[in-house]
């Protein structure tokens, strides 16, 4: 099998090979949330707050610059408090959960809900329904610094330096 279109997991599905993730070349990666297999990712010490919830997770790409990661994780019924290191987007792709910010507002998010969280947010999470989520974590970056690389970037577009679009 070619390098540009290589399977990554693959189930067994009725007698046939199904492709859950598939890589084209070396950075496009297309997959099916649903059907990534995940490994434990217990909660650190503490933070958990009723229940016994059970997270899973698979790291499932990473940008070049390595600033930027997707990850696939899923969660069982229980409650636990979390902080968020980095940014963090969310789209859950199954189940029930429901979030008390540090002002005790609650907002619930189901199948199809996305949420952001910056840097530095803590929060309350109440799992009712398993839960599977997609996220989309990126370190922060001193801001005059990000707007330099940012400027860069831009630069390199306009004199074609980049192989990207100028716009």
């Amino acid at each position: 099998m070619s390098k540009e279109v290589s399977s990554v997991i693959e189930m067994v599905q009725k007698g046939k090979l199904v492709s859950a993730t598939t890589t084209i070349s070396d950075s496009i990666v297309m997959l099916t949330p649903a059907m990534v297999e995940l490994e434990p990712e217990p909660f650190p010490a503490g933070w958990v707050v009723s229940g016994s919830p059970e997270a899973r997770c698979s790291k499932v790409a990473r940008s070049r610059d390595r600033t930027s990661h997707i990850v696939v994780w899923d969660c069982t019924p229980g409650s636990f408090k979390w902080h968020y290191g980095m940014d963090e987007a969310i789209v859950v792709i199954s189940g029930e959960a429901f979030m008390i910010n540090d002002k005790g507002e609650e907002r619930r998010f189901g199948a199809g809900d996305l949420g952001f969280f910056p840097a530095g947010t803590t929060c309350t999470w109440r799992i009712t329904e398993h839960l599977r989520k997609v996220g989309v974590l990126r370190e922060t970056m001193w801001r005059p610094f990000g707007l330099a690389v940012k400027a860069c970037h831009k630069l390199l577009r306009i004199v074609g330096l980049s192989g990207e679009s100028a716009l």
